[in-house]
Order: C-alpha cells, then sequence, then structure tokens
C-alpha cells in the first residue's frame, strides 16, 4: 500500500526539448565572449579602447525634408583627427587618437604611450548629392548634412491609411 501511495505522490518531470539547445548557447556565448576579453598587453580589448576614451562612435541617422542627417559621438576627439569620405552610397567615419604622457620629477620618470583608431561605415538610405555634402564637429558631436537629390525627394510617396 506504501508503495501505490508513493507512486501517487510522485511529479512528472515536464518535458523541455529545447533545454539542450538553450545551453549550447550559454556556452557559445560565453566562449564568444572570451574571444573580446582576451589580454592585449596585459589589458582587455574594452578596457584598452575605454583607457585612450576611444570607442566604435554611437551613430544616429535620420532625414529631414531635403537632407540626410548623420550624427556621431565622438568625445575626445580633434577635428584634426577626424576623416569623413562619401563613396557611392557608403558614408566612412574614421578617427585616431594618439595619446602621449610624459612626467618628470626627481627619482621618478614615468612614460605612455596610447593609439588607437576606428572606422564605422554606413549605408545611406538615399541618393544624395555628395558635392553639397558637408560636416560640422562640436562638443563632441559630428553631424553630416547630405543633400537628397531630386530624384531621392520624389521617389517619396505618401500612402493612404484606410
Amino acid at each position: 500500500m506504501e508503495k501505490e501511495k508513493e507512486k501517487e505522490t510522485r511529479e512528472v518531470t515536464p518535458w523541455r526539448p529545447f533545454s539542450e539547445l538553450s545551453r549550447m548557447e550559454r556556452e557559445a556565448e560565453r566562449l564568444f565572449g572570451d574571444f573580446f576579453r582576451r589580454p592585449l598587453w596585459g589589458m582587455s580589448w574594452p578596457d584598452r579602447f575605454r583607457e585612450i576614451g576611444l570607442r566604435e562612435p554611437a551613430i544616429e541617422i535620420f532625414e529631414e525634408k531635403d537632407d540626410i542627417v548623420v550624427k556621431a559621438e565622438i568625445p575626445g576627439m580633434k577635428k584634426e583627427d577626424l576623416d569623413v569620405n562619401i563613396s557611392d552610397s557608403l558614408l566612412t567615419i574614421k578617427g585616431e587618437k594618439k595619446q602621449e604622457e610624459e612626467v618628470r620629477k626627481k627619482g621618478y620618470y614615468y612614460s605612455e604611450r596610447s593609439y588607437g583608431s576606428f572606422m564605422r561605415t554606413i549605408d545611406l538610405p538615399k541618393e544624395v548629392k555628395t558635392d553639397k555634402a558637408y560636416a560640422n564637429f562640436k562638443d563632441g558631436v559630428l553631424e553630416v548634412r547630405l543633400p537628397k537629390t531630386e530624384e531621392a525627394k520624389k521617389k517619396e510617396v505618401k500612402i493612404r491609411v484606410e
């Protein structure tokens, strides 16, 4: 009778067909994450870029009436360190930062050099007049304005919503 009672009180283990897939996904995430955290001259990649204040810039792209506008956050850089180019429908923003520090005191000498660069390429959503494009860099924000071609302006069609 106790065996029958024991059978009645056991819980059913739910079937989880994707549990193995989930475990494999976590393992892949761990391995992939470790790749970018491996030391480079004793420092991980994110720490190395953070040390010199360099990272891939955050980009915002939007359309105004006649322009495509691209804004990139690039704090700590000078406009002389930036290179902005347009080729076909691609906008490329490049930057290189060099930092040197040297301290000389009585009985103490410290010298460090850091270099870093980034490149970000954006596929533009419309045709633009490359010869009329211009850029402005102020307070760590690069703003690139690209006037749309007349054809690109005409391609926009309003759709009635019912």
